[in-house]
């Protein structure tokens, strides 16, 4: 295998993006002990906008742009992100070229004054910055008044230090990765909060002509959670969701049976389209295919269920 000498990683400066750059800087220079492994770090536009709902300004595409012409203009070699975080449709000769591991998938219920979800009070205030975790916690707690929370991890804990909401939704893993894992009151329960489609793992993108790098990434890929997220990234991109949008799907895999379960709501909660279904591994290469094939019967069975009416709300408001 050609190793090039120096391999750089384009990440964003916030705190879990370098844990996330870190982390996968250390498994290539173990991997790869002669080549030098550099950060580039830079500032997105979803770094920069605070002050607005992700929804109403692009979603969390906006988070990979900067680091995607990176890519383009050859300033780095690959780039490391949060999988929910990357639109369902990559730029053309972009190529996700490693999916890792998943980490913890679920979201968590932070709160100074509350130590269960159900223990929040009529009109108690909710932060979280995902319309999937708006609409299915409003499914269930139509008394609770959910705000748009937005900021780096630290951030949105120093919101709800300073009082300006009752508790707030996070992801569990990052929370985990920054060695917050005491901030966690509980983990709800996945039958509340279908996880974010990618939700936990990691994801390596690249120039999809570069095979030197391509051959670099390989050992990286984790089977399991690459069929998982497959599936899950297949039924998005067939109903024409991106990355902020009122959204679940999470698969499983037990045995030799991928289950993938899929949600799509109103953001007021009065509607929860949910649809589940699943496959037989073989254990061969036409795993993928039968992944993404699973994950596309699935966004059509949400389809002819009224979820093509939800979305086109959503993207009308």
């Amino acid at each position: 295998m050609n190793i090039p000498n120096t391999l750089t990683i384009a990440t964003r400066q916030s705190p879990l993006a370098l844990w996330q750059a870190h982390f996968v800087q250390k498994i290539l220079e173990k991997l790869y002990p002669t080549m030098k492994v550099e950060l580039l770090e830079m500032v997105t536009k979803g770094d920069k906008i605070l002050d607005t709902p992700l929804a109403k300004i692009g979603g969390k595409g906006l988070f990979v742009k900067e680091l995607e012409t990176a890519l383009y203009e050859k300033r780095a070699d690959i780039a490391v992100h949060s999988l929910k975080d990357v639109p369902m449709v990559l730029p053309e000769g972009l190529t996700l070229g490693a999916y890792l591991e998943r980490h913890a998938p679920t979201d968590a219920f932070v709160s100074n004054k509350y130590k269960h979800l159900n223990d929040l009070p009529n009109g108690a205030v909710l932060g979280t910055s995902s319309l999937r975790r708006e609409c299915q916690i409003a499914h269930a707690y139509p008394n609770l008044t959910i705000k748009s929370l937005r900021g780096n991890v630290g951030t949105r804990l120093s919101k709800l230090d300073d009082g300006e909401y009752d508790a707030i939704i996070l992801a569990t893993s990052g929370l985990e990765r920054l060695g917050l894992n005491e901030r966690i009151c509980h983990e709800l329960d996945k039958k509340l909060s279908l996880p974010a489609v990618g939700q936990g793992a990691l994801a390596i993108e690249c120039r999809a002509e570069d095979s030197t790098i391509l051959n670099l990434l390989a050992p990286l890929n984790h089977t399991a959670t690459r069929l998982c997220v497959l599936a899950e990234r297949a039924m998005n991109r067939t109903l024409e969701g991106g990355c902020q949008v009122p959204i679940a799907g999470f698969a499983t895999i037990d045995s030799d049976t991928l289950t993938l379960r899929g949600r799509v709501g109103s953001i007021d909660g009065k509607t929860l389209l949910k649809s589940k279904d699943n496959i037989t591994l073989t254990h061969t290469a036409a795993d993928e295919i039968a992944a993404k094939t699973l994950g596309e019967s699935l966004a059509k069975d949400l389809l002819s269920k009224g979820a093509d009416t939800i979305l086109k709300e959503v993207y009308n408001s």
